[in-house]
């Protein structure tokens, strides 16, 4: 395979008779917007690639109906947390695009357009969004989910603004091998799924895509990687089924078997309370895990602004729903601030600029539900490790 680099952007790679141009872009760049039609439009290649999903394609020609999607059902689906993730990263990159007057995803709607105005095909070469989060989720540690967790939400809640010079930065080869570099060593599984699989997919997409002559608008992260597989895939060196990385895994037994031990070791510790010092110490055991639990996910409530009703409801269920492993506190607090802060019409009509701010995020009824189920999730979480060790320490 010959590679040819003609800029920081565009690598042109040759072989069997066929040509793909990959272009690289930085997602909210209005120069990248530009270079996409200017390219397409001088080369007419017979096949475009666009690094999004239909999924993403349809959401942003048709919009997302928020208005069909019910809190209850949400939390019910266990799906709170991958919900919070994807408005969180629509967040950070709308954050990004309104400071540089620029969409996300427009320089991917510029290449569609180009492609149609040259008469060349066009496919959607992304994995689902929905596949790479869950993925991201299952093979994160529990300390690694956390990380990710404050990662997302900070990129929602931070005052840091990038110029529009730093986001052409994005696009210098050197730049994006240092910040691969710190990724890879602040989250190696998530880098694996967001970068190492992606490329994979991508690069296998763009490799079975029809055509002599194709062009592959691709965020400039991917560019080495997509290379390197492109090369592997034309000398037959690697294997061309994606099933593998387009299924989420299953959870490995010990997490699948966790909620139902952590809750079966402290009522067993309780009972142990009662069998071995009598009425008094099981009862204070048990009084302590009450307190505990009930506090910090009322603390919880209370730190998201949560309803009276929900705040009290939530300090008196957290101590039984962290013992019950079929439905977390998060899931009764949640639903119940839906039903009594009902979303409104105006709440998923002004949903996508809400998102941008905390202070939105808090105003909106649909994600202040969610902020409520997150936070009480959490506050019921570290009451069981906190209660935990004291507990154990009253049996000696």
């Amino acid at each position: 395979m010959q590679r040819i680099d003609e800029s920081d952007t565009i690598t042109r790679l040759q072989f069997e008779g066929r040509e793909i141009i990959l272009l690289g872009t930085a997602h909210v760049s209005r120069e990248s917007v530009d270079e996409v039609r200017g390219t397409i439009e001088a080369e007419s290649p017979d096949h475009v690639c666009v690094e999004i999903d239909a999924g993403r394609y349809r959401s942003m020609t048709e919009g997302q109906n928020w208005q069909s999607m019910s809190i209850g059902s949400v939390l019910r689906q266990r799906r709170g947390f991958l919900l919070l993730a994807n408005l969180a990263l629509a967040s950070f990159q709308r954050k990004l695009g309104s400071e540089l007057g620029n969409k996300p995803g427009e320089e991917m709607m510029a290449a569609i357009e180009a492609a149609k105005s040259v008469g060349a095909d066009f496919s959607f070469c992304d994995r689902e969004i929905q596949v790479t989060l869950r993925r991201a989720w299952a093979k994160s540690s529990f300390w690694n989910k956390n990380k990710m967790i404050a990662s997302l939400f900070g990129s929602v809640f931070g005052s840091e603004k990038l110029s529009e010079e730093e986001i052409e930065q994005l696009k210098r080869k050197n730049a994006l091998e240092e910040m691969m570099g710190e990724l890879a060593g602040y989250l190696p599984s998530v880098k694996e799924v967001l970068i190492d699989e992606r490329d994979r997919y991508l690069a296998t997409k763009i490799f079975e895509a029809p055509g002599k002559k194709i062009i592959a608008v691709i965020g400039a992260g991917h560019a080495e990687g997509i290379v390197h597989i492109l090369d592997e895939l034309s000398k037959g060196n690697m294997d061309r089924d994606l099933s593998a990385i387009e299924a989420v895994p299953p959870p490995a037994k010990i997490t699948k078997a966790l909620p139902w031990i952590i809750p079966a070791i402290v009522i067993a510790i309780i009972a142990y309370g009662f069998a071995r010092s009598g009425l008094g110490q099981g009862i204070e055991m048990f009084g302590y895990w009450v307190a505990v639990n009930g506090a910090l996910a009322g603390l919880g409530a209370i730190i998201s602004l949560a309803h009276p009703i929900t705040i009290l409801v939530t300090i008196a269920a957290a101590p039984f729903t962290s013992l019950n492993p079929t439905i977390g506190v998060g899931i009764v607090s949640g639903i119940l601030e839906g039903a009594l802060r009902k979303p409104r019409v105006s709440d998923f009509e002004h949903l996508h600029d809400d998102i941008l701010s905390v202070k939105g995020f808090f105003r909106n009824r649909f994600t202040h539900a969610l902020i409520v189920f997150f936070l009480t999730s959490i506050g019921s979480s570290i009451g069981t490790f906190v209660a935990f060790p004291f507990l154990l320490s009253l049996l000696h």
